[in-house]
Order: structure tokens, then C-alpha cells, then sequence
């Protein structure tokens, strides 16, 4: 048997997973395929990172909870010429423990984050267009 909950509690739920990651966490964007799970270690290069702002998602509503203002970051020097990156992983500030990990693809690509370009190389600029925590039934 499933749960099903109400408005408000889907929307409590996915404000508790920001406060439990805390402010300004480190998004990573690496190359490879996604660790088994958010405990294993980090996998692939480190292709960018992105302090992402103090207040990084929006209140929930309706079940749902979006990125809040522009999340860019540059290309490394481990994206060399252009690579592809694989999967995200959102940890805490100090960059230390990951909380959310997932796939990444273009714009419009069905990723559970999308980029402006996932083709990364050093010194580009680069663009989170799409994140999106959902609750369940929603």
C-alpha cells in the first residue's frame, strides 16, 4: 500500500530537503556514469562546480520545487577540450557531503537536470536551465 499525502505535506517535505542540505551548496557537474548511491564515492572529473546562492530553491508548491535565479559555472581544466558530462551531484557548502545526485542532459533532454550545453570544455561558461525536485504524487 502507498502513501498519499496533501498538498501541504508534499510541499513540507521538499522544503525540509533544502533546509537539510543547508545554504549555499556546491553543485558539481562531472563527467562518467552516476555513483550507485549518494554515500559512494564521487566518480568521473570534476568538469564544473557551482556555489549555488544562499536561497537556492523555490518555496514548494503544488508538489514541486525549481531552481531560484541563474545557476553558471565555468568549465575546468579536467573538461580539456569538450566532455561530456554524465551526472550532478548537490552537496553541502563545504563540498564534503553529497545530499542529491543525478543524470544530466541537454536542454530538453529528459535529464533529471538539463544544461544549455553538457558538452563541457575549460573556461565555458555553462548554464543549468532545468532542475526540478518532485514530490511524490504530485
Amino acid at each position: 500500500m502507498s502513501f498519499q499525502f496533501s498538498p501541504v505535506a508534499r510541499n513540507a517535505a521538499l522544503d525540509a530537503i533544502e533546509t537539510a542540505i543547508g545554504t549555499s551548496p556546491k553543485l558539481q557537474l562531472r563527467s562518467g556514469t552516476l555513483p550507485a548511491n549518494t554515500a559512494a564515492t564521487d566518480a568521473g572529473n570534476l568538469l564544473v562546480e557551482i556555489a549555488l546562492p544562499s536561497d537556492w530553491l523555490e518555496t514548494a508548491a503544488t508538489g514541486v520545487k525549481t531552481i531560484k535565479g541563474v545557476w553558471t559555472g565555468t568549465g575546468t581544466a579536467a573538461a580539456g577540450g569538450g566532455t561530456n558530462a554524465g551526472h550532478f551531484r548537490i552537496k553541502n557548502n563545504a563540498g564534503t557531503v553529497t545530499h542529491v545526485q543525478g543524470t544530466i542532459t541537454i536542454t530538453g533532454g529528459g535529464g533529471d537536470m538539463e544544461l544549455d550545453n553538457p558538452n563541457i570544455a575549460q573556461n565555458q561558461s555553462v548554464t543549468v536551465t532545468t532542475f526540478t525536485l518532485t514530490a511524490g504524487g504530485a
